[in-house]
């Protein structure tokens, strides 16, 4: 088995000791532990009345999250070389489709609930710098709409669908043992233009959403320094609450997503035939990829810590239901010791 600084030697095997052996236990626990968050997220978010769009946003990210989490047992079961090669068609064709969606529509939507902070805290005092002939609107007001969160979610997942959708279809070569390890020689010629394509795509909308993060931080950050100056104790509170909840987001951004999007286009242009990286290039980028896709992965054990800073009404459903636990325990304990 191959250490990790070695090189392979051939073509068909990048595999390292940390791929082998390390990242197989890490998925095994992040998987246990993103399904207990999120489906507890999940059991309490969809009780929570959708009174606002960000809640609409928080929801749609919690569906994003289970989403991806579904997709970790085929990893795990890849890394440890279960299922022969038949599992890895099913891996190229659905599930690694599945993971990288629900991926972006989760960004997409760390991307409105920033919007949609930086509109409560900002832009509420100024809207008329921006309103539209509707209604006299903001259209950046919009965006705290429950009816209008609820179409823009349609149209996020709508438009994620569209763009990867084509690499199910046109992963359609007839696979065996000798190609369904490489994900690129089970597609089409235009199968792998669209892969480029939509890898592109996929990254430059995270950068975009990216720099609408920083944008909407630092606007906020900006408005909390200038209430703390006019001594309004009130607004600065909020600001300073919604300070926590986008930097809790770029947190997120900046440990899950950025490292794996600094190295995703030269590894996908790695992957292209006659690319010209060589062996060692390739591996190289390989085991790089498979590093930073875990910290993607590593996502869904963070966002319910932004559920927590950004949502009230989930916060207080969370505290009610772990307090009432701890009364039902301290009652069923009370009463042993009094039959005792």
């Amino acid at each position: 088995m191959a250490h990790l600084n070695s090189t392979p030697t051939n073509q068909s095997n990048f595999s390292s000791t940390f791929t082998e052996q390390v990242l197989p236990s890490l998925y095994f626990v992040t998987c246990i532990v993103g399904l207990c968050l999120n489906g507890m997220a999940a059991w309490i978010f969809f009780r929570v009345p959708s009174d606002s769009g960000m809640v609409v946003y928080l929801k749609n990210m919690v569906v994003a999250d289970l989403l991806m989490v579904v997709t970790y047992p085929f990893r795990l079961a890849l890394q440890l070389g279960l299922g022969g090669w038949r599992l890895h068609v099913i891996v190229c064709r659905y599930i690694a489709v599945l993971f990288y969606s629900s991926m972006y529509v989760g960004i997409l939507f760390m991307g409105l609930i920033s919007l949609e902070r930086y509109v409560k805290i900002v832009r509420h005092t100024s809207t008329s710098s921006c309103r539209s002939w509707l209604g006299g609107l903001s259209m950046l007001h919009l965006l705290q709409s429950v009816g209008f969160a609820r179409v823009l979610s349609l149209l996020t997942w709508g438009l994620l669908l569209l763009c990867v959708l084509p690499n199910v279809v046109l992963t359609s070569l007839p696979a065996n043992d000798g190609n369904a390890r490489h994900c690129m020689q089970l597609k089409t010629p235009l199968g792998v233009q669209w892969h480029r394509v939509s890898s592109l795509f996929s990254v430059s909308l995270f950068w975009v959403t990216l720099l609408v993060l920083v944008f909407c931080y630092a606007s906020i950050a900006r408005r909390v320094y200038q209430s703390y100056r006019r001594v309004h104790r009130d607004s600065t509170e909020a600001c300073r609450k919604s300070n926590r909840s986008i930097f809790s987001i770029l947190v997120v951004f900046f440990v899950c997503f950025v490292p794996y999007h600094i190295c995703r286009v030269p590894y996908t242009l790695s992957q292209m035939p006659e690319s010209g990286f060589s062996l060692d290039v390739r591996f190289l980028l390989f085991q790089m990829k498979e590093v930073t896709l875990f910290l993607s992965a590593l996502n869904v054990c963070l966002d319910p810590i932004i559920y927590i800073l950004t949502c009230r009404n989930f916060r207080e459903s969370l505290l009610s239901k772990l307090s009432g636990r701890e009364r039902r325990r301290s009652l069923t304990t009370a009463q042993s010791l009094t039959i005792i």
